[in-house]
């Protein structure tokens, strides 16, 4: 595949699964052994990076990523996003609060045959639960 390719690859993760809660694209888009690292977990296979966006998504049903950047070379793409939405739904034993959130972060996506195979995704956790006024603010 071509950077390029790659590329529109990645942004289709954003648009349609994360965007649209198309999760039959993550079939599509990922291989059967992928692995996805995030600073809380290790996921594996498309299913658990499909109960992965369902929770975020059940918690902010808006949920609308940006695609702020995309830099890639050969098999590699990295994408810097912001991400909108109202926490409606329980997050990680957290109960709704109303409140909405803008969150910033990178995802690292390696491709193989036209599949990810391993992710890496780093978003500012403390600045969302903040937000939610689950943490306090620094002074």
């Amino acid at each position: 595949m071509s950077t390029e390719q790659n590329k529109a690859l990645a942004r289709r993760v954003f648009e349609e699964v994360w965007n649209k809660g198309n999760l039959a694209t993550v079939d599509e888009l990922t291989a059967a052994n992928l692995v996805f690292h995030n600073a809380a977990q290790m996921l594996y296979a498309p299913e658990g990076f499909k109960q992965f966006v369902t929770m975020y998504r059940n918690a902010f049903p808006d949920t609308h990523f940006t695609v702020e950047d995309e830099i890639a070379e050969g098999d590699t793409v990295v994408i810097r996003w912001s991400v909108r939405g109202t926490h409606k739904g329980e997050l990680l034993g957290v109960p709704p609060t109303g409140k909405q959130v803008t969150v910033s972060g990178i995802t690292i996506t390696l491709f193989a045959n036209g599949k990810s195979v391993e992710t890496w995704a780093e978003f500012d956790a403390l600045g969302m639960l903040q937000q939610l006024g689950v943490i306090p603010s620094m002074g």
